[in-house]
């Protein structure tokens, strides 16, 4: 086995290698992460919990994973890139299978919260050095659409895995689609040992990144408040409140009730996203400067949430879905490609842990503020604010890059 991973990994030298050798290891770890998410928030039915320890369990692995960002990439401008992406998914391997020890061992919800800590820890360190990975072996005039295709591809993973999860759950039971997931999960993991090479580090130094070394350089601080304000609104105002707003608006789609129509509409917003995740980074590998598609996909998202307030049918909130989906995804590809292009190689690692903390920051609380201010004020204020939002990153963005380049829209040279 060693010898053959090394015959691979000595021929993974071109880009495309590389970024294939990813995706298909992030897609499937992201598909064994999907195939248990239709059972957990079922926990409190299956063993009994209340309704709040299953609400901990949930969000375990995105606390655990906003603990251990930085700490992964300060690792990975240390060690490298290849032991702590391998480590990652075996890691999140492990944690998955404790899923199925939770439905043999006593004390069930002691393995659950386990393994959904344990899983955070695995995922910051795969994504720390996913997008490392992908800055490391890409130039320019590629970057952008490798930043994409990584993002679309655990995108992607997850909800196929959340379909397959749905569907053995119904006809075999929870053991089995637990299962499932751990075997993808493992399957995921051998593929990045068999053919993931090292991208990062040369001569490895125990010493040259101190432990404690994280990146609050100009950069990275911007970049990570754009990615905050994406993914408040995304994950935290939209995938958490779209439930609501269709319940209380009479609003469904082939029958479903408002529960299942979200997932549809969930789905929209997905597929445009992985789209435009792709479109958005060739585009600005292309052009000049990424600077404009950043804006342009930043517009879109607040366009995205201005027609949701006033959404009153279903053919007008599929088209704000539509809008909220592609400008999220749009941003990530050129997001990602600018800041590598703005940042040192050597502290790429680090970047990417400060960039990857401010968005579980803002997918983990937007929750929490959007839910109790819908109560308080209602759909339309909120939404209101959220197109807002996406706006004052723009500005935001505008302002960081001038002041690191000394240009509004610098130029990438191609």
């Amino acid at each position: 086995m060693e010898r053959l991973s090394n015959r691979v990994r000595g021929g993974a030298s071109d880009r495309s290698v590389v970024v294939g050798a990813v995706i298909v290891s992030t897609f499937f770890i992201g598909f064994g992460g999907g195939v248990i998410f239709p059972i957990l928030p079922n926990l409190g039915a299956v063993l009994g919990i209340s309704p709040f320890l299953v609400g901990l369990i949930l969000s375990a692995n995105r606390f655990s994973r906003l603990v251990a960002n930085a700490p992964a990439g300060v690792l990975v401008d240390r060690i490298g890139t290849r032991t702590p992406f391998v480590v990652g998914m075996f890691v999140q391997g492990f944690a998955t299978s404790g899923y199925v020890a939770a439905m043999l061992a006593p004390f069930p919800e002691g393995w659950f919260m386990a393994a959904r800590i344990l899983w955070g820890v695995g995922s910051a360190l795969v994504f720390a050095t996913a997008y490392t990975i992908a800055a490391d072996v890409s130039t320019n005039r590629s970057r952008g659409a490798s930043m994409g295709l990584i993002r679309g591809g655990v995108l992607f993973g997850f909800p196929t895995g959340v379909v397959v999860g749905g569907v053995v759950s119904e006809f075999w039971g929870t053991v089995p689609a637990f299962a499932v997931a751990t075997a993808f999960a493992f399957f995921a993991s051998v593929v990045a040992y068999a053919t993931v090479p090292e991208t990062h580090v040369e001569e490895r130094s125990t010493k040259s990144v101190k432990p404690w070394d994280v990146d609050t350089s100009l950069p990275a601080l911007t970049v990570g408040a754009v990615n905050f304000a994406v993914l408040f609104v995304y994950i935290g105002a939209l995938f958490a409140t779209l439930v609501l707003f269709l319940d209380r608006n009479g609003l469904g789609v082939f029958g479903f009730d408002s529960q299942g129509s979200s997932g549809i509409f969930m789905a929209v917003t997905v597929v445009a996203a992985g789209v435009s995740m792709y479109v958005g980074g060739y585009v600005s590998d292309r052009r000049q400067s990424r600077v404009p598609v950043l804006l342009c996909f930043l517009g879109t998202t607040s366009l995205g949430f201005l027609l949701l307030a006033f959404a009153d049918s279903v053919a007008t909130l599929a088209v704000a879905c539509f809008f909220v989906g592609t400008g999220q995804g749009g941003t990530s590809g050129p997001l990602m490609a600018l800041l590598a292009d703005l940042v040192a190689d050597d502290r790429m690692g680090r970047a990417v842990g400060t960039n990857n903390v401010f968005g579980d920051i803002g997918g983990g609380f937007g929750p929490i503020v959007a839910l109790p201010l819908i109560e308080a004020v209602g759909f339309f204020p909120v939404y209101l604010a959220c197109a807002l939002l996406p706006l004052a990153a723009a500005m935001l963005l505008l302002g960081g890059v001038r002041r690191e380049t000394g240009e509004f829209v610098p130029n990438v040279e191609l």
